[in-house]
């Protein structure tokens, strides 16, 4: 497995450790019933449960992108070692996101998911512009 595809696997593998942080934190806040339930009517959430929940949707939101970046480097023949960096700045940029997102750390929160976008358009731009990686 190429390194882009292994730090993608952790990409995914941190959404499930953000769903649980915010579902325990649900758990913690509103109860077990109510986080089983169908949640038609979500009372007001905490601020760390609201800013978890958003982080969770944020990284939803930046894994699509970061998802075509590898399958582009990928099959395209294009990956080598600074798309495999690349790879690897997001998947740490996404792990500094929650708890500077859980915890309001301004601007950084806004800093850190900046250097994983670009982290991530740097690779597409790799796989459009850059020379095969050599076998």
């Amino acid at each position: 497995m190429t390194p882009e595809l292994t730090a993608l696997a952790i990409a995914a593998l941190w959404q499930v450790v953000m769903v649980g942080a915010a579902g325990a934190v649900m758990n913690r806040e509103l109860g077990p019933a109510f986080n089983a339930g169908p949640r038609d009517r979500m009372p007001e959430p905490s601020p760390l449960l609201g800013r978890l929940r958003r982080a969770v949707n944020n990284h939803v939101e930046n894994l699509g992108l970061f998802t075509i970046a590898v399958v582009v480097v990928t099959l395209s023949g294009k990956a080598g070692g600074f798309t495999a960096a690349c790879a690897w700045v997001f998947v740490a940029a996404r792990v500094l996101y929650l708890p500077a997102y859980a915890f309001g750390w301004s601007p950084w929160r806004s800093v850190i998911w900046m250097v994983g976008l670009l982290a991530t358009l740097a690779m597409i731009f790799a796989a459009l512009f850059g020379a095969a990686a050599a076998a």
